[in-house]
């Protein structure tokens, strides 16, 4: 009898040790199912984002050339329609680089600037934040998305020689050069005059890249050394388009910082430098001249009068004062353009340039939310234009409701 017992007690510890088994590998098979339908309902919800984001204006369908909150959130171009984004709505977007303070409005701007001579400072009060989007499109609390917006083809501009001006301008997409390409440049150079402000002469042409997807511009009659300048320059090539940009700032550190005011009356800040961050201003006498330049639809840059508001007078001098802002000026269209500003300190002249516009000067766009610490991330591609200069979109898209295997242990 005692074997017996044995026996069965034996078989039961078996017995169970194999159900035990059996129902950790059924849980984990489980959890496996669970987490195959969530990832699966997160790349659903990739590709409806993306959609959402890019096929749709939003309403209304003008916000992004408004000072208004949109009422349902997208970004497409809605005149262009298809896979177009607005130049304008891209630009609102709040940036996850550092916001900056200017000390003469008392507000913190979005930071889009891409740096080397190009800003682009929206004030928070206009910007469009990721919480605001996310509950717009109604996946707030559930899932979170990031969108990246770069440029298809990457133009780069560098510096061979100053005196006289030699420039190296390379071209490439998706990792590869691009031979072959048309380029339209357009180079700005600041110099002085009989007056106290600088004027601007200004050099283009065409040019084509090489087999390297490079090309040399030469300027024979300009010394960059001396003066400060601008290049742009456009490049396109079977049916993609791209724009880069260099800039010899100042021979000192750079005195103008163009701010967004409004969206809708296109009013822009040039403020004194000192402003910025709170610093204790000096009195000092800046003198500048100031241009917008439209994009054309063939790639040419052609110029606009300004639009003079308060602070700016007709002879294009204004003396820093204390308590106003540095100018305003008016962009005087709606279409994507370049505002361009040229002055002088002393005997310091620069050149600063702000885009209206993302697509102007090739600006990247990054939004939403963090994408540390994500288990699985679902992303969607796109090929876009912006006023015609082609990017690519990429919409990240995860889930916070986070997998829970407890939920599913038997």
């Amino acid at each position: 009898m005692t074997g017996v017992t044995i026996d069965h007690m034996v078989s039961l510890v078996l017995l169970i040790t194999v159900l035990t088994v059996s129902m950790v590998a059924y849980s984990q098979i489980i959890g496996v199912a669970f987490s195959y339908q969530q990832n699966h309902q997160v790349s659903m919800k990739a590709a409806e984002l993306a959609n959402a984001l890019l096929l749709s204006p939003g309403d209304p369908i003008d916000w992004g050339s408004s000072n208004r909150t949109p009422l349902a959130f997208g970004l497409q171009d809605s005149e262009a329609g298809g896979y177009s984004l607005d130049a304008f709505s891209l630009s609102r977007l709040l940036s996850p680089k550092a916001l900056v303070y200017y000390y003469k409005t008392g507000l913190w701007y979005s930071n889009n600037s891409l740096g080397g001579g190009g800003t682009l400072l929206v004030p928070m009060t206009n910007a469009i934040n990721y919480t605001t989007a996310a509950n717009l499109l109604g996946v707030n609390g559930s899932y979170a998305f990031r969108l990246t917006v770069t440029p298809t083809l990457n133009v780069s501009i560098s510096e061979v020689n100053l005196n006289p001006l030699r420039l190296k301008v390379e071209t490439r997409g998706l990792g590869l050069v691009v031979r072959g390409a048309t380029l339209n440049y357009f180079l700005y150079y600041a110099i002085p005059q009989g007056g106290q402000y600088p004027s601007f002469q200004t050099f283009s042409g065409t040019s084509q890249t090489n087999s390297t997807g490079s090309t040399m511009l030469e300027f024979p009659s300009v010394d960059g050394s001396q003066y400060a300048y601008s290049m742009m320059v456009y490049a396109h090539l079977g049916g993609l388009s791209g724009v880069g940009y260099h800039s010899r700032e100042s021979l000192t550190d750079n005195k103008i910082v163009p701010f967004i005011e409004d969206f809708a009356n296109r009013v822009v800040l040039l403020a004194h430098s000192w402003d910025v961050q709170n610093f204790p201003p000096p009195v000092a006498a800046l003198h500048f001249n100031a241009t917008f330049m439209s994009l054309s639809e063939n790639f040419e840059l052609r110029e606009v009068p300004l639009i003079s508001s308060s602070g700016f007078d007709n002879s294009g001098i204004v003396n820093y004062g204390e308590g106003y802002p540095y100018a305003r000026v008016q962009i005087p269209t709606q279409s994507a353009g370049i505002l361009i500003v040229a002055y002088r300190w002393g005997s310091s002249l620069g050149i600063v340039m702000m885009p209206w516009g993302i697509s102007s000067l090739g600006f990247t766009t990054t939004f939403g939310g963090n994408l540390g610490g994500t288990d699985w991330v679902a992303t969607e591609l796109r090929q876009v234009t912006v006023n015609r200069i082609s990017y690519q979109v990429n919409v990240a898209v995860w889930s916070i409701k986070g997998y829970q295997p407890w939920r599913y242990n038997l």
